[in-house]
């Protein structure tokens, strides 16, 4: 068996900056936090979340917010470093060895790490047993499970060796025998053994993702899709779920019982979340001193960076999610590639940056972000702004001037309906287009992805959306394999070709000179002059985030890859107390 070293090291590029500021103060708002400032309160960080919680269950997560929360109640084989998230370390294993073809992979599992359920009334958990490799064997082999409607099976599907077998059967064939089907085994409590389809050079870069963390097999059969609530759900993070009141709050408590050498280095024993939708009263409520952190919204942006008040509490971050339009591959008129490339050509990404996104944000004309191994260097590759390219596409599409051209629905999801306004206003100027045939609408981000779901007929499915995607892993098969291979979810609906073909090949070979050699084609077919254009990349998200002096912790690094890690964050109990009065 050949070692595997137990950090793998991937360069993050980041442009982490810190800004001078300044601040002019926003309205007034009668919206209060209720304070619990009691003698003795737990060390507590203070937030607010403008989105709901979707599940807790790990196989079945896909949004941010969930996954955030899943980071700190459930452990993985591995973790990302929240200093270097590039830097794979252990978690639940604390050894790996792989074979002579990288095929099979073995992980030792520690033995001391407690399953427990917190009671809320009593404030305190009862444990219930250790952790062992079949807790690991069952919630990988779930993540094969299509019953559960997960994302991430899509994922764990083209890597596992016979989890195809069980994510493609139909739904109403699929029982839990057919676990037997994926080729993980827990030869012992400490010992877990995964077979994988191929030699996966990113493999491992994808041990610390959500799907494939262990869960209690006999708590989800006792209490079914329940068994995530309140008072139900079993964890072994390093926080419990304390409270969990939809629409309105939600607090985690420091997991007691967890081995003291697995806590980060933090002093937080509380998380508090309150749920508060409009960014200017979760800016006032950090004004207030109600809340230790905050974005700054758009209006606010510039009297902030000018202020010397908030000079030493404003960070510029990048969490590397990358946005973007996509486009219904499978009827008209972006079934012609030719339409596809015009569309994109046609989009002014700097100006979008400047105009909409008031300069938070890197322009973006192929995929991969900085940061991943096999990214292309940032704006190498693609075809970008190019007015003359698109309205020449537009002509071989046989729409010159944009004449003949079919209504198109654009449909954005809430909060980017400006996105949307922007494309239908570069297609009037630059292309010719009427107006009147572009038609923008907003929608909830779920109903939105109803709206894209590839099952829907044409008819059914919008021409083009809005989507971003941020980083699962620090590979670039994370981008253009899971987003846009014809294998993937693949929402467009974009038939397979031989770019495909590259993206397999590029998964499977290990010289890391090669992949990085195929990604950079990959890339080029795509969104090079004769490429593909399945989607028109927008840009990569920058934004600021304001922290009170007494909290500290790795705010421009952790969370990237996952969620963020509450154990390494600290409060100055005795400022924070003094600033809230």
């Amino acid at each position: 068996m050949l070692k595997k070293s137990m950090v793998m090291a991937i360069a993050l590029v980041m442009v982490l900056t810190l800004v001078p500021t300044g601040f002019a103060f926003a309205s007034e708002t009668d919206v209060t936090l209720t304070s619990v400032m009691l003698q003795g309160e737990p060390i507590t960080r203070y937030r607010t979340d403008s989105s709901q919680i979707s599940t807790l269950d790990p196989q079945r997560a896909s949004d941010s917010v969930s996954i955030n929360a899943i980071e700190n109640l459930f452990l993985g084989l591995t973790d990302a470093d929240p200093l270097n998230p590039g830097n794979i370390v252990p978690e639940l294993a604390t050894e790996w060895a792989f074979n002579e073809d990288g095929t099979q992979w073995t992980f030792t599992i520690r033995d001391d790490v407690p399953w427990i359920r917190w009671d809320p009334a009593a404030d305190d958990a009862e444990v219930i047993r250790m952790v062992t490799a079949y807790d690991v064997e069952y919630g990988m082999k779930r993540s094969c499970d299509p019953r559960l409607g997960a994302y991430y099976t899509s994922v764990a599907d083209k890597i596992i060796l016979g989890c195809n077998e069980v994510s493609t059967k139909e739904l109403e064939d699929v029982t839990e025998a057919d676990y037997d089907l994926v080729q993980v085994e827990a030869v012992d409590d400490t010992t877990l053994v995964v077979n994988l389809q191929f030699s996966a050079g990113y493999f491992f870069s994808q041990t610390p993702m959500w799907m494939y963390r262990p869960v209690p097999q006999e708590v989800i059969e006792e209490y079914g899709d329940d068994w995530t609530e309140v008072g139900n759900i079993v964890t072994n993070g390093a926080f419990a779920l304390d409270e969990w009141v939809r629409g309105v709050r939600r607090v985690f408590v420091r997991n007691p019982y967890l081995p003291e050498d697995m806590f980060g280095p933090g002093n937080l024993e509380r998380v508090v979340y309150t749920i508060v939708e409009d960014q200017g009263t979760t800016f006032a409520l950090y004004q207030d001193n109600q809340i230790d952190s905050s974005g700054v919204p758009a209006a606010e942006l510039q009297a902030v960076l000018e202020s010397e008040e908030y000079a030493n509490q404003l960070f510029q971050t990048s969490d590397l999610a990358v946005f973007y339009f996509g486009f219904a591959h499978d009827k008209a008129p972006f079934d012609n590639v030719n339409a596809r490339r015009a569309f994109s050509a046609s989009v002014d990404r700097q100006a979008f940056v400047t105009e909409v996104r008031s300069n938070r944000g890197v322009p973006m004309i192929h995929l991969t972000p900085p940061g991943m191994f096999g990214a292309p260097p940032i704006n190498e590759v693609g075809v970008g702004y190019d007015p003359d390219f698109a309205r020449e596409q537009m002509e071989l599409a046989g729409y010159p001037d944009c004449e003949g051209f079919p209504n198109l629905e654009i449909i954005a999801y809430q909060g980017a309906g400006n996105w949307a306004e922007f494309l239908a206003a570069s297609a009037e100027r630059e292309l010719g287009c009427d107006p009147n045939i572009l038609q923008v609408e907003q929608q909830e981000f779920s109903v939105l992805l109803e709206s894209i779901d590839p099952r829907n007929p044409p008819e059914d499915r919008p021409n083009v959306w809005t989507l971003g995607w941020g980083p699962d892993y620090p590979d670039a098969n994370n981008w253009v394999g899971d987003v846009l291979s014809c294998e993937g979810e693949n929402t467009f609906k974009r038939p397979c070709s031989e770019v495909d073909d590259l993206i397999t090949q590029a998964a499977q070979e290990n010289d890391p000179e090669a992949r990085i050699e195929l990604y950079y084609r990959i890339e080029d077919l795509f969104f090079g002059p004769e490429g593909d254009h399945p989607i028109i990349t927008l840009f990569m998200r920058l934004d600021y985030l304001l922290t009170k002096p007494w909290l500290t912790g790795p705010f421009e690094t952790d969370g990237l890859f996952g969620g963020a890690h509450f154990d390494w964050y600290s409060i100055d109990q005795e400022a924070q107390s003094a600033a809230r009065g």
